[in-house]
């Protein structure tokens, strides 16, 4: 009997099959029609994108200034080198650390692979990947930094980030090697157009498959956290439409607060440019302001009340996101 509803049908099975080491399959299902590809997409893009991994970011070779340069006694120069390390999957072993600095030296002659590597700061994922060949008469002593992250970041990018001496390499941190994912119809009370999401996701072996999925979930979560903050809208000019003006006010200038002159220059020295870094502020930090009187103070506070913006409402997770879209203005 057909029925009117109300809301649509939430999904009552995941099933999880383990296809071979660090290559899981996921069933879930039953989705309403259309609802599948809404929940698989996203995902898909955030396990790729958003799934923290390791990788070298730096590496300082004794007697070498540049990557085109040669070792003596090593087969390899040292761009093939530099590729062949970059081949080989790291892992940090105290979780609880983001970047480790290892020092390595080895003597000829040996065939070098990922195995020589592991140590009791690193893990290697990848041992039997290949990096150097050395001749007898050959010393290799080198140093590279282990750095936590997601995505892919260009050696541009990272040579302000780490040590003078230090040669910059493109890191490629995503631990995720494949995420792929169909949408089958599946029969649910005589109804054929229900749809099953059956997901493929396969790592390198950096972090388990599931984990993978918790962390993407996570980062999905955190990006829609905003929408549970108390939303002001606003009268367009026309008074027809309204508009979401809530997040956006975090980003502009302390001068668009209308203070006074007194009040404007104490936090402008104290570096204060965003009305964010105001509303993120404990109130004994605001407090702490060098030079801010008791004036100045109950001016600012009335400013930040007349905003409506109440923060104690917001999440951890979508705090931290605004702290560092400022500080990436800033910077």
């Amino acid at each position: 009997m057909n029925k009117i509803k109300i809301a649509p049908s939430v999904p009552t099975n995941l099933e999880v099959e383990k296809v071979k080491e660090n290559h899981i399959r996921l069933n879930v299902y039953p989705y309403e029609s259309g609802y599948a590809i809404s929940i698989a997409h996203p995902l898909r893009r955030l396990l790729l994108s958003a799934t923290a991994g390791y990788a070298p970011v730096g590496i300082k070779i004794s007697g070498v200034q540049h990557e085109f340069d040669s070792v003596r006694g090593m087969l390899e120069d040292v761009a093939e080198f530099i590729i062949n390390l970059k081949n080989i999957r790291f892992k940090i072993k105290d979780a609880e650390k983001e970047s480790v600095s290892v020092h390595y030296s080895f003597s000829g002659p040996k065939q070098l692979t990922g195995a020589d590597l592991e140590n009791d700061e690193i893990a290697i994922v990848t041992p039997e990947n290949f990096l150097a060949t050395l001749n007898e008469d050959a010393e290799l002593d080198f140093e590279i930094i282990i750095q936590r992250g997601i995505g892919y970041v260009p050696s541009e990018d990272i040579r302000s980030l780490i040590p003078e001496g230090y040669i910059p390499l493109d890191a490629f941190f995503t631990p995720v090697k494949k995420a792929v994912y169909t949408i089958e119809n599946v029969l649910v009370e005589d109804n054929p157009n229900y749809e099953k999401i059956v997901f493929d996701i396969e790592t390198d072996g950096q972090i388990e498959p599931v984990e993978a999925l918790k962390m993407a979930l996570d980062v999905l979560h955190s990006q829609l956290a905003i929408f549970n903050n108390d939303i002001d809208v606003i009268e367009s000019s026309n008074g027809k439409n309204g508009s979401i003006n809530n997040e956006q006010i975090f980003y502009e200038k302390i001068e668009n607060l209308g203070l006074s002159a007194r009040s404007y220059n104490s936090l402008d020295r104290a570096g204060i440019e965003y009305i964010g870094e105001l509303l993120l502020m404990d109130p004994k930090e605001l407090k702490e302001i060098k030079n801010l009187g008791k004036k100045s103070l109950d001016e600012i506070e009335e400013k930040i009340a007349e905003l409506g913006i109440d923060t104690e409402k917001m999440t951890p997770q979508l705090k931290q996101a605004i702290a560092n879209k400022i500080e990436k203005i800033k910077s």
